[in-house]
Formats: structure tokens, C-alpha cells, sequence
């Protein structure tokens, strides 16, 4: 019986001591989110002559990429082609471009050069704001809006 008991208390020690040393681990450090394409071809989107490009990667599955589409087709003009890319529809240019979350929104200039990128739901400022810095550097207040540090979680 006292073998037990003995055994009994350790095993309590024992598990205290593992559940101090869990709550004492720092969390982890932050990780990179989904990769975006950092050039597109043109030729795989609607309108390549249009001088800029506003590509939104959607599935029918999401349910935030409806309201990330309508954030982005207010900015569609005569200089600006927004274009869905539905997973389904064009499988193949979510393939070709690696695309294995959305919505992903990917800002590209007319050499497919992608200026701007955000992966998840972006506000409607932070879109508008990162496509006019891309057309004209300079005229946004946060002219990092979109760009590879801000995808890290920074």
C-alpha cells in the first residue's frame, strides 16, 4: 500500500511539474501566410492591354470571397480590369499560379508584375489605398499596404 501511494504521489508531482513547464513555453514564432504569385501572364486574364489588373481568387465554397469581389470591382475602370478567378471555373490558372487558399487578391501592372497582394478578406481602404499607391507611388499614407512584409504578419 505504501508502494502505491508513493507511486500515486509521484505521478501527481510528475504532472504538475509537466503542466508548469507547457504554460511556461513561449508561443511560436510567427509563420509566413499562403505564397502569392509575384508575376502573372497577362495573356491568362481578361483585357491584358489594360494598364493595371486586379486579379480575386475565390472559390464558391468561401464565404468571404463574395464581399472581397465587391470590395474589388468598385476600383473597375477603363484602366483597370478586375477579374474573378474562381477555383472552380479556372482551375487551371489556380493550378498554374499555385493558388492554395482564397481569397487571395493579387495586383498586377501591365507586365503582370504583381505590385500589391493580400492573402485573406483586406478591407476596403487597404485594397483601394494599395492599388492607388501602385498606379501612383507615393499618394498613399501607408505605401506598404499589399507588400510581402505585410502578408507575414507584421
Amino acid at each position: 500500500m505504501e508502494r502505491l501511494l508513493l507511486a500515486g504521489g509521484i505521478v501527481v508531482v510528475v504532472a504538475i511539474v509537466a503542466l508548469l513547464l507547457e504554460r511556461r513555453r513561449p508561443e511560436p514564432p510567427t509563420q509566413p501566410r499562403w505564397a502569392t504569385p509575384s508575376q502573372l501572364d497577362r495573356q491568362d486574364f481578361a483585357r491584358p492591354e489594360a494598364p493595371w489588373l486586379v486579379a480575386v481568387f475565390t472559390s464558391a465554397t468561401c464565404n468571404s470571397c463574395a464581399g472581397v469581389l465587391a470590395k474589388a470591382q468598385v476600383l473597375s475602370s477603363a484602366e483597370v480590369v478586375v477579374q474573378e478567378v474562381e477555383a472552380k471555373v479556372s482551375a487551371d490558372v489556380h493550378r498554374r499560379y499555385a493558388v492554395e487558399a482564397v481569397p487571395i487578391i493579387v495586383v498586377a501592372d501591365h507586365e503582370g508584375v504583381v505590385r500589391a497582394s493580400f492573402v485573406g478578406p483586406a478591407t476596403a481602404t487597404d485594397l483601394w489605398a494599395a492599388v492607388a499607391e501602385a498606379r501612383a507611388p507615393g499618394t498613399s499614407p501607408e505605401p506598404d499596404l499589399g507588400q510581402a512584409n505585410d502578408m507575414l504578419g507584421s
